[in-house]
């Protein structure tokens, strides 16, 4: 520490001030507040009058000699050689001791508008990222992580960060999406034409009873994918904290025990499979079952041993829809006909595979553009992505399974899954989704493509799910008739006609076998 000399401590208050305020006020300002008078020989600083960079409103633009100004602040090296002082007080340190009059002005600088800072900021970011050869921004925050920071904020005794820590647990839009499209599934199950013929001639379950199988159908879908999630989430969170996407999960953060994780992943399980069991049928509780133990124990470890993870991961996105449809064909199934055979590999089960095969060709577009968006923090986690190990290979698939959405959405007329007029938005979506694709592949995800086609696999799977409900075979259909009161005349002479030619069908195989036995009884009563 250097002591302060004897003569500064006798000077006056005002020349005190006026040393230290010296470097960075004009001479004039420097004799108004100083009492005493200006040595002779001493040049003015500042040139008479005032210049105008002084009323200057972005003080950006100011040349970068200008004490003060913002360019100065980022250039101290080049702008300290456009300042030249021709004066030095005797109490003054020397030149090469004291401070720059860089430094000096960077403080005295008025702050800088936001508006400015952002626009600055923004344009040294794209440079970075230009520079890097990665001009994509990092991703938002998942559901889970955004949960996590809310219940980290709360107090640690409050009930709401416990719920909060454990919803966190299930990846909330993972498992609404599972849930919405296993419902929209067994919502497209076809109408029975009897049904909609004479609702009081057939076995068919009441609306109540449809209503209740499809209560517990969500739930037990839903809890069955916090159960699945949450083991997925045990299993890797010494990775999850190597990534920005995964690092505020949960148990990276402590907010929950692996202990606490365990039983609430057995208790959704136990639960789940239960409501299923109870609602719905065991086909459709064997399948939920199936997809958390190849989610948790299949797919998990072999994301950091092999690609071929990703198909896996597609196989468990497309049982859901396959749930949902066996769900609801359990409610018509007769007794003979409702073992897991006929559920599963009967004629009528070729709409549920044909929904199953849109979630496992939907997983390749939407889950490689993602991946790609963050490939360098896959291969620092040490996760096996095609995003990295092949990136070619990885739009290739993505142009591939995007392409496939073509047939499998005329499948679903074809077999009378849906009208006609599904093939309207199914070919706008599918369409949109294939361009995205091709420009991915195209420019093997720069220029922004891979963010493209990640938004429109957003977009396609809603599109297709929401115009199979609207379009669906037989729902309008069954709407026409409800309002008219009764089915066409010509429907029921059909039905007559076919009534009666059953029953001389009958009649006739009747005299035959009753001609048959004739001879033998009238020779047995002559015997």
């Amino acid at each position: 520490m250097i002591p302060l000399r004897p003569s500064l401590l006798r000077r006056p208050r005002e020349a005190l001030l006026c040393s230290c305020l010296k470097p960075t006020l004009s001479p004039q300002i420097r004799g108004f507040l100083s009492s005493t008078k200006r040595q002779p020989g001493i040049a003015d600083e500042s040139p008479s009058g005032f210049h105008k960079s002084y009323f200057s409103a972005n003080r950006l633009y100011d040349g970068p000699g200008a004490k003060g100004s913002f360019v100065s602040s980022l250039a101290p090296t080049n702008a300290s050689k456009n300042f030249n002082f021709k004066s030095q007080s005797p109490t003054d340190p020397p030149a090469s001791q004291a401070e720059s009059p860089t430094t000096i002005g960077a403080e005295a600088s008025p702050e800088e508008l936001p508006h400015r800072r952002r626009k600055r900021l923004k344009e040294a970011n794209n440079e970075t990222n230009n520079g890097s050869g990665n001009p994509e921004q990092s991703i938002p925050l998942d559901a889970s992580a955004q949960l996590s920071n809310f219940s980290s904020a709360l107090p640690t005794t409050s009930l709401r960060r416990k719920l909060a820590a454990y919803l966190a647990l299930t990846k909330p839009r993972l498992s609404f999406l599972i849930l919405l499209t296993t419902t929209s599934a067994y919502g497209m199950y076809p109408i029975s034409s009897l049904l909609t013929l004479d609702p009081a001639m057939t076995p068919l379950p009441t609306l109540s009873t449809s209503t209740l199988t499809f209560i517990y159908l969500a739930a037990g879908t839903f809890l069955s994918c916090c159960s699945a999630n949450t083991l997925n989430m045990m299993f890797e969170p010494k990775y999850d904290a190597l990534m920005s996407r995964t690092r505020n999960r949960p148990l990276v953060r402590g907010l929950v025990s692996r202990r606490g994780a365990l039983f609430f992943a057995i208790g959704t399980a136990v639960t789940g499979l239960s409501l299923l069991y109870v609602g719905t049928n065991p086909t459709t509780t064997a399948l939920s079952a199936a997809n958390i133990f190849l989610y948790a124990f299949v797919y998990t470890p072999l994301k950091r041993i092999h690609v071929v993870n990703t198909w896996v991961g597609a196989i468990v996105g497309g049982i859901p829809p396959l749930m949902g449809w066996i769900a609801a064909a359990g409610q018509t199934a007769t007794i003979g006909h409702d073992n897991w055979r006929d559920m599963l590999f009967s004629e009528g089960s070729i709409g549920g595979w044909l929904l199953g095969g849109i979630l496992f060709a939907w997983q390749f577009p939407h889950f490689n553009a993602l991946s790609h968006l963050i490939r360098d923090e896959y291969k620092a986690a040490g996760y096996r992505m095609m995003a990295w190990v092949n990136p070619a290979r990885n739009a290739r698939v993505s142009l591939r399974y995007s392409l496939l959405m073509f047939p499998i959405s005329i499948g679903l007329w074809w077999y009378d899954v849906v009208g006609a007029g599904f093939l309207v938005p199914s070919t706008f979506a599918n369409g949109w989704l294939v361009r995205e694709a091709y420009r991915f592949w195209q420019h093997q995800g720069a220029n922004g493509t891979a963010r493209g086609l990640f938004w429109a696999s957003i977009w396609q799977l809603p599109i297709l799910l929401v115009g199979g409900l609207v379009t669906k075979k037989g729902l309008w259909d069954g709407v026409w008739r409800s309002i008219f009161g009764h089915p066409d005349e010509d429907d029921d002479e059909y039905l007559y006609y076919e009534d009666e030619e059953e029953l001389e069908g009958e009649n006739s195989q009747g005299q035959k076998s009753s001609s048959r036995t004739s001879p033998r009884t009238s020779t047995l009563s002559t015997a």
